[in-house]
């Protein structure tokens, strides 16, 4: 029999008070009543109290034992928990045989909790439990450390080699749905490993870090993936964290500016539209291109801030360029934020710019990451009259459905699908196809990255709307934009005079009138 932490206090309580009772009664009537000897009182006194002793003692070390049970195991997954894994490994590591850990994240469960529910989450935590134990085996120890992180421990001769395929394995099941009542799931995972050898003997912390970064380093690989803990991966990531504290200092500071790229009509030559683009002007004079601080700014989060600072000094400087639409790149990041749209909305009433003169260039990782909630936050976006571009179409996996699921108004073909359509049959023919489904759907399309002649009347033969590259202008600061506009708007403006022709230059140069 086991009691409950009442039952430990009440029963001693119960049985002493009944002693002391007896004992008392003995002793008010041990003048008229020859109730026992002083010996069998005694004797019944010490059975009494022996009992009493072995009872609590039964007891009291059953609930012992079950507390430590339960201190050391995850109430959901049933599995052994952080604490467990740590009094392993150091068990473990008093031997000479190699020690080795995996620490094994999922991918995308925050997007199955914020889609399904936590309810659903849990199911998924418990079969992906299942899963790793019924692959790890008698071979490895698996824990849930919490959250949606699990981990595999061995340890023997070549502890590493035989965790690492259990870990493979793994992945491989993993990139089958799970079924969780009747939805089925795709859910990946990013392993780090990490080993503890006689030679170099490590602390669990240690172990545990070491697999921790390297499975920050598969995530930032492409995810899906294992990967072994190198001693550079520290070096990697200070330099990351460094990095990420010079962008606050950067945005805080107005290191930031904006370049505009202009696109231009495939047919008549003239400027439709900018392409807003980031730049970071570092006081230390670094030079850091986006395609290194874009991604470190989106993984700590202050692409968000970056955002709306880059969204809010656009839009200010594209109210002074009639008709001429102004592209933005938001990051995945952004999108999966449902304060962006909010945001957003903000904007476009603080500064008074046409939405119908925005649009916002996504790229196919940023829906395919999280489709739901994309599309979600994009149909917000477009009530608002704002349109939406698909960037470098051609590099990822969009596909017909996709296209039509996501309803862009815009398709933005990738310079590297341009630069291999003039060079074999295959791609341009690819490329023609994509024009034809692009048509098909009522986008536009826009060819990127044209830099010859010959590539520039090739997307124009096979029905590109406009035409952006280096063959026509660079990126460059907005008061050069000012200079290439003003004479397109003084030409499409009726011959009213030199003197109305002077006033529309000085406007254009952000002296006076309408551009000011």
């Amino acid at each position: 029999m086991r009691l409950t932490p009442i039952g430990l206090v009440m029963v001693p309580l119960a049985t002493i008070s009944f002693v002391f009772a007896l004992i008392a009664m003995v002793v008010i009537a041990s003048d008229v009543l020859a109730f026992a000897s002083p010996q069998a009182l005694l004797i019944a006194g010490a059975l009494i109290y022996a009992a009493t002793i072995f009872l609590l003692s039964r007891t009291g070390i059953a609930n012992v034992r079950e507390l430590e049970t339960l201190g050391n195991t995850d109430t959901l997954s049933k599995l052994p928990n952080r604490r467990a894994l740590h009094a392993d490994v150091e068990r473990y590591s008093r031997g000479d045989e190699e020690v080795a850990i995996a620490l094994i994240d999922l991918d995308s469960f925050k997007q199955v909790n914020d889609h399904y529910g936590h309810s659903l989450g849990d199911q998924l935590i418990q079969e992906c439990a299942k899963l790793l134990q019924e692959t790890c085996g008698e071979e490895a120890k698996c824990y849930r450390l919490g959250g949606d992180e699990f981990a595999a421990v061995m340890n023997g001769r070549v502890a590493g080699t035989i965790l690492e395929g259990i870990c493979r394995t793994v992945l491989e099941k993993l990139q089958k749905p799970i079924q969780v009542g009747s939805r089925s799931i795709t859910v990946g995972a990013s392993i780090g490993l990490a080993r503890s050898t006689a030679a170099s003997r490590l602390p669990s912390t240690e172990m545990l870090r070491r697999s921790d970064v390297a499975m920050y380093m598969s995530k930032r690989g492409g995810k899906m993936r294992c990967t072994w803990f190198n001693e550079t991966f520290d070096q990697r990531r200070e330099a990351v964290r460094e990095l990420e504290d010079d962008l606050r200092t950067g945005l805080a500071n107005d290191e930031f500016e904006l370049a505009y790229q202009p696109l231009v009509d495939a047919e008549k030559g003239k400027i439709v539209a900018v392409e807003a683009l980031l730049r970071w002007n570092r006081q230390d004079n670094r030079k850091i291109g986006p395609n290194v601080f874009i991604p470190v700014a989106e993984e700590s989060g202050i692409i968000n801030p970056i955002g709306l600072w880059v969204l809010r000094e656009a839009v200010k400087n594209a109210l002074r360029w009639d008709n001429i639409t102004l592209s933005v790149n938001i990051s995945a990041a952004q999108l999966r934020n449902p304060e962006f749209p909010i945001k957003l909305g903000e904007i476009l009433e603080e500064t008074g710019f046409p939405a119908h003169l925005l649009e916002l260039e996504v790229t196919e990782t940023c829906l395919v990451l999280d489709p739901v909630v994309a599309e979600r936050s994009l149909d917000v976006i477009r009530k608002f009259g704002v349109r939406i571009s698909l960037d470098d179409f051609g590099t990822g996996y969009a596909s017909i459905g996709f296209l039509r699921q996501f309803r862009f108004e815009k398709l933005k073909l990738d310079r590297s699908l341009v630069v291999q359509a003039g060079e074999d049959d295959g791609s341009r023919a690819m490329m023609l196809s994509s024009i034809a489904v692009a048509r098909a759907l009522h986008m536009d399309v826009t060819a990127e990255g044209v830099e010859t002649q010959e590539q520039a009347d090739m997307v124009r033969l096979a029905g590109c709307d406009q035409i952006q590259g280096w063959l026509y202008y660079k990126a460059m600061p907005a008061n050069e934009i000012d200079r290439l506009i003003m004479p397109q708007n003084t030409a499409n403006q009726p011959n009213v005079g030199a003197e109305q022709t002077a006033a529309s230059a000085s406007a254009a140069t952000g002296t006076g009138g309408n551009f000011s």
